[in-house]
């Protein structure tokens, strides 16, 4: 054992620094993780970092894009299925993906495993490519000898996820993405446009009327003051999305946005589908229900929610039953409670779990299909009635110099 001296970031978003035992820096690394630390800087202790050494744990974690994680998986389980040890499935799959980064963990994993290592503990040391679900789930599959069984199993799983998180994360852009783009629409007309209007006024020497008037203000404000505007709207995103990295920030925004009336109902209904898939495919395949609990609630997706189901493991390691803390909980649906005490009475737990995820699947389909038909007409009449307000407001001073001349 050597031992290393760390940097690393904690939860709350503080700067740690200390010493941990390791025989080498990708199982201190993995430690920290597990202590619920980001590992920031790792070197052995007394050893002099130069810049090349500092730099290479300033580069980016390695990411797999779940795609491509889908795809290696369904490989994988096929190669295992036909025969082929997992140390040569390895070695061809790390030929013919398309990911540098998943390139690299197969080659080292090959390598850690031809020497004796377990796949789910080489597996460990790439936590931003293989998360827990998935290495508990190959862990799983290797100690019942299914690990085909359950490769193919994580494959459907990463699948449905996916779209899942695609479609209530498409749900959420839309509205964000329209408004975007008509900040900036509104923004070029009080700059670029308005002012050439004013000049126009300035010659007629008439009184404008009060709301050419405050469009008038607005512009003649944004024009000299831009940098402030600007700056001020940069300022307000950058702190917000730094706050939103937090987790005091994480739990603010995930109770705020599951009580909006309808962004909140579609958000539990996808964390709901995602909890009740992750559970059901854990216990699928052989995973204790402790250790599928707390798995399943932090893919969930929102803080509220989490909480709730972590408190159903609490109530299961004190020998109650699973329902019982659900039951009191107003974002788990009767519905839910009642199906997932069925399965509890039955022994058939990750069969009801798994109805749960198909019906509420399909709730989120439903769910986006009508926010996105209600949505659309009703940003098209508020960005219309701005629009309106401003062209109405520019006319009104030429209105009242035609009726003026008329007379």
């Amino acid at each position: 054992m050597a031992v290393f001296n760390f940097q690393a970031k904690a939860l709350g978003g503080k700067v740690i620094k200390g010493e941990i035992d390791a025989s080498s820096d990708i199982e201190a690394r993995v430690k920290l993780r597990t202590q619920q630390l980001i590992p920031i800087k790792i070197f052995l202790k007394g050893e002099k970092r130069s810049k090349t050494t500092e730099l290479k744990f300033l580069q980016r974690a390695p990411k797999v894009k779940s795609k491509e994680l889908q795809i290696f998986t369904r490989q994988f389980s096929t190669l295992i299925n036909s025969g082929i040890p997992v140390v040569q499935s390895l070695e061809i799959l790390a030929t013919s993906v398309a990911s540098p980064d998943l390139m690299k963990a197969l080659k080292k994993i090959q390598i850690e495993v031809e020497a004796g290592k377990r796949l789910a503990d080489s597996m460990e040391a790439h936590p931003t490519i293989f998360d827990r679900l998935y290495i508990n789930l190959v862990r799983a599959g290797e100690e019942g000898g299914v690990l085909d069984t359950i490769l193919n199993r994580l494959a459907v799983y990463i699948e449905k996820s996916v779209k899942i998180r695609n479609k209530i994360s498409g749900a959420m852009w839309y509205p964000a993405a329209i408004l975007s783009v008509a900040s900036i629409v509104i923004l070029a007309i009080l700059m670029f446009v308005i002012p050439k209007f004013e000049s126009l006024f300035a010659g007629s020497g008439q009184q404008l009327p009060w709301l050419t008037q405050q469009v008038v203000t607005a512009s003649r404000f944004l024009v000299s003051y831009w940098y402030i505007v600007f700056g001020a709207i940069f300022a307000s995103v950058g702190f917000l999305s730094n706050y939103l990295k937090t987790e005091a920030g994480t739990k603010r925004a995930d109770a705020i946005i599951i009580g909006i009336p309808v962004f909140g109902d579609l958000v539990q209904k996808g964390s709901i589908a995602r909890f009740s898939r992750t559970l059901s495919t854990m216990l699928a395949c052989g995973v204790g229900i402790i250790d599928a609990l707390d798995v399943a609630a932090k893919v969930c997706g929102n803080h509220v929610i989490e909480m709730t189901l972590l408190s159903s493991k609490q109530s299961i390691s004190e020998g109650k039953s699973i329902i019982t803390p659900l039951s009191k909980n107003k974002y788990i649906p009767d519905m839910v409670v009642q199906m997932i005490g069925v399965g509890e009475q039955t022994g058939a737990m990750d069969v009801m779990l798994g109805k749960i995820a198909d019906f509420y699947e399909e709730e989120v389909d439903y769910a986006v299909t009508a926010l996105t038909s209600v949505l659309e007409p009703l940003m098209m009449v508020f960005l219309g009635g701005i629009i309106a307000v401003l062209v109405i407001a520019m006319y009104l001073p030429i209105f009242s110099l035609a009726s003026t001349m008329g007379g």
